[in-house]
């Protein structure tokens, strides 16, 4: 029970009573939406749940399904918010370790098994005395799977979606002047940028990551139909914000720099005043 409250007060108050509501707005549009969609198990159930949620949507704004896939992206991002904000806080307090890390791996090289579980046992006194969860980040992207998936299999199942139109897109097509990819991808590249930005020790690898993540989606969203393009455009549109908004890489190194001037400055006066006693 604690270690719960411990957890919701990380999240803060305002990012679940936003996730509620979403919630509340996605039921009710499924529950809302006058037709019927078969389901005859949990999974197809679930997909089901997606596809009544787009369409109720859609019906808000005049039977127009792209609107109702960019709502519904939307929705499932303020829904997931409460793990985004748990997800960057744990992320921001491994960038703060991470030069202790570095001297545990420098420490014990790891050549034999008691060096590796010496570091091991460290490492997790390091997390725990962190506060740190290394497998936070990995949250958000394990609960959005099943979701692509489900709104996936909710677009090849449903005749409306798959013949819906939005601006010069068919929904159930792809992409045919390849927008959608490559929006796709520049959000997707600023999000991953911004997000790499606050982080003060990047390696060889963290340094490509933001280049590497574009290319990926670029090409999958050319391959499936402009639906996906879309919520994949959408959502990452709403990260790159969302990035912003919590994890601002330019006032994370403004505080940083700030603390550091501060550190110099209070080390100039010690060696000072030693120099005074010295003498």
């Amino acid at each position: 029970m604690k270690k719960l409250q411990s957890i919701l007060k990380k999240i803060g108050v305002v990012p679940i009573v936003i996730a509620v509501i979403a919630l509340i707005i996605m039921i009710i549009a499924a529950v809302t939406y006058d037709g019927h969609i078969a389901s005859n198990n949990i999974w197809n159930a679930f997909v089901a749940a997606f596809t009544s949620s787009i369409l109720g949507m859609a019906h808000w704004f005049g039977s127009n399904y792209g609107w109702g896939i960019v709502v519904f992206t939307i929705m499932v991002r303020l829904l997931i918010l409460p793990l985004m904000v748990f997800s960057i806080g744990s992320m921001m307090k491994m960038q703060v370790v991470q030069p202790k890390l570095k001297a545990l791996q420098a420490k014990y090289p790891g050549k034999d098994t008691e060096s590796r579980q010496l570091m091991m046992a460290e490492q997790q006194a390091l997390y725990k005395e962190a506060g740190v969860n290394p497998f936070a980040s990995f949250l958000p992207l394990i609960v959005q799977m099943p979701i692509l998936i489900a709104l996936y299999q909710a677009i090849s199942s449903s005749q409306e979606l798959r013949s819906g139109e939005f601006l010069w897109l068919a929904l159930g097509n792809r992409d045919p002047y390849f927008i959608l990819p490559i929006l796709a991808a520049v959000f997707t590249f600023a999000s991953s940028w911004l997000s790499m930005q606050s982080n003060p020790d990047q390696s060889g690898v963290t340094k490509f990551m933001p280049y590497i993540f574009p290319v990926v989606i670029f090409f999958s969203a050319l391959a499936v139909p402009s639906a996906l393009s879309l919520y994949w455009v959408v959502s990452n549109a709403f990260q790159t914000a969302q990035t912003l908004v919590y994890q601002n890489p330019f006032k994370i190194k403004r505080e940083r720099e700030i603390k550091l001037a501060a550190e110099k400055r209070m080390q100039r006066k010690i060696a000072k005043a030693k120099r005074s006693r010295k003498k």
